[in-house]
């Protein structure tokens, strides 16, 4: 199998490059610099998401192409021209996904694109899941364009889906890959009152997840990746204590996130209570279902 991924270099295309490669699948990786040769034996091809710009060529006879690009929306403070760089770092390197699949002589089967649990905006103590409307804040909306983006490679007849990922559990990058220092520095009490409920799964299901998705050919349109039990923060910091022997009695008042993250706090003390009803009909079975599972091998 040929798989094209785009945002290889993170955490999630990372372990999924390295799962792909582990059994003996060619893997494509986009870069936006010259191609080089690689050790790990994955191939390298030239793009441009700001200009959303692609050779079809690359993706030409492909099974399948992942889109995981995008600027980390917790990486730097939510400046009015760093907001405009989350979306269109998204919505233009998806497009020229799309678009470049479409003028594929032989497009890929399937085309799996990145979103976020985000798309649900504030949920509070309802569960949701891929039925729900999306919400109204500004992640929500870069979620909703994100998706539509991926949407053009429908008219070559690929099948085309969004994964809306919740906070993956890894010490290795993403939301966790932050929080778990600070929380073996003894830094790692509730957020806000804690109440807040938090979608995670774990990054090897997610790669299992994914693979799933790139295989399994029913399924399209939107999945939410997270596990069946969303946690409030106040259990997930309890959890994270407990699993490093570290205290966690001193919280973190939602005015003080706000002043040191802006508006990127808000997301952090947002309750998104998301199910993943569509990846379990499907069959998927998790590894790690729970969060006390999940933190598990990130803590290992």
């Amino acid at each position: 199998m040929h798989v094209v991924i785009s945002g290889s270099t993170g955490l999630i295309g990372g372990a999924l490059s390295a799962s792909l490669l582990a059994d003996g699948h060619r893997v494509t990786r986009l870069v936006r610099r010259e191609p080089q040769a690689r050790a790990d034996g994955s191939e390298e091809a030239r793009w441009d998401p700001r200009a959303g710009t692609l050779d079809p060529a690359v993706l030409d006879g492909a099974d399948a192409v992942v889109g995981l690009a995008g600027a980390g929306v917790g990486d730097r403070r939510w400046t009015a021209s760093y907001k405009r760089e989350i979306r269109e770092s998204r919505v233009r390197g998806t497009g020229a996904l799309a678009t470049a699949i479409g003028a594929c002589a032989k497009p890929p089967a399937v085309f799996v694109s990145g979103s976020a649990v985000g798309y649900y905006g504030e949920t509070g103590q309802t569960a949701v899941d891929e039925t729900a409307r999306p919400g109204e804040d500004f992640l929500a909306g870069v979620c909703q364009e994100w998706e539509a983006a991926a949407q053009g490679a429908r008219t070559a007849g690929t099948r085309v889906v969004t994964t809306r990922f919740g906070i993956v559990v890894s010490s290795e990058g993403g939301a966790m890959g932050r929080l778990l220092p600070l929380a073996r520095a003894g830094l790692g009490g509730r957020l806000g009152d804690g109440r807040q409920y938090w979608s995670y799964i774990s990054l090897s299901d997610t790669v299992r997840a994914l693979r799933h998705l790139i295989d399994t050919e029913s399924v399209t349109g939107p999945v939410n990746m997270t596990t069946p039990n969303p946690a409030t923060n106040r259990d997930i910091t309890a959890a994270v204590g407990g699993a490093l022997h570290r205290p966690t009695v001193l919280p973190v008042p939602a005015f003080a996130l706000r002043l040191v993250l802006g508006e990127f706090a808000d997301g952090i003390l947002m309750s998104q209570r998301v199910l993943p009803t569509r990846l379990l009909d499907s069959g998927f079975v998790f590894e790690h279902p729970t969060f006390e599972a999940a933190l598990a091998p990130a803590v290992a």
